[in-house]
């Protein structure tokens, strides 16, 4: 083969290979890389709404709970229907059997000690989960732990005897509510730890001084504190000592002060 044959061949099989690269497609390293995925999560929300006296509302995101519900279906008219019910004790400002049967709690789980278990109908046994003091259940993605709440005066031991009513804390996705229910300044109290919100009784005769309830959150320090459930006879609680006597001795807890007694004034 000629020279001139050898050039034209090797011209040929030229073209041939650069228009078969310019029909290729590209890939650049973008396109050959698995595409990332950006997920966003919501921000919990928790909205936290005083019904009275020991009776709240929460919202923690989707799930609605009611604490000691009490007052008649009335008291929850602008409230959305509870999927969690947690009942601390048997005494009529925890407990209240017409509220409960007025409401509807056919999608909710009621979170109950023996003693209160014993004073509802067997109508609702299929909805009730009962905690003994030291126990813990999940329910809608919130643990509740059931805390013991007492009396320790001597004049006071059978307003609330240990093992009949419940504390409750709360938990999800790292935060943690308790409530105290009934009780005075106990020792699983002060050795709670890690709470976010805390809602603290003060009332006389039934439950403890506002100096006992401040002695009990400068030992176990909540991020926040509650005060709440504090009418009592002769007088109310002085909730703004309570503030006064957390923040002298420790400014880092915040104390927030909710309207419990919105039908009355003092």
């Amino acid at each position: 083969m000629t020279y001139t044959s050898k050039t034209i061949i090797f011209n040929i099989i030229g073209c041939v290979l650069l228009f078969s690269c310019k029909d290729s497609p590209k890939t650049s390293q973008k396109e050959s890389e698995a595409p990332t995925v950006t997920s966003y999560q919501k921000a919990p929300t928790l909205t936290i709404t005083p019904i009275e006296h020991a009776t709240a509302v929460l919202q923690w995101d989707d799930i609605t709970i009611y604490i000691d519900p009490v007052g008649g279906k009335d008291a929850f008219r602008n409230q959305k229907e509870a999927d969690l019910i947690l009942i601390t004790d048997i005494h009529g400002d925890h407990f209240s059997l017409s509220t409960l049967e007025a409401l509807n709690t056919q999608k909710a789980k009621i979170i109950v000690p023996q003693a209160v278990a014993d004073n509802i109908p067997s109508e609702f046994t299929p909805l009730l989960d009962i905690l003994n003091n030291g126990d813990s259940k999940e329910r809608f993605g919130i643990t509740i732990e059931a805390i013991p709440m007492y009396n320790l005066r001597e004049a006071a031991k059978d307003f609330h005897p240990k093992g009949r009513g419940n504390g409750y804390i709360l938990s999800k996705n790292g935060t943690r509510i308790y409530f105290s229910g009934d009780t005075e300044d106990i020792p699983e109290i002060r050795a709670l730890q890690n709470i976010d919100k805390a809602f603290i009784c003060m009332n006389l005769p039934y439950t403890m001084t506002v100096e006992s309830a401040a002695d009990a959150v400068l030992a176990f320090k909540p991020k926040e504190v509650y005060p709440y459930h504090y009418r009592g006879k002769p007088e109310v609680s002085d909730v703004l000592q309570f503030k006064k006597l957390v923040n002298e001795k420790d400014s880092t807890i915040r104390v927030v002060q909710l309207d419990w007694y919105p039908n009355e004034e003092y």
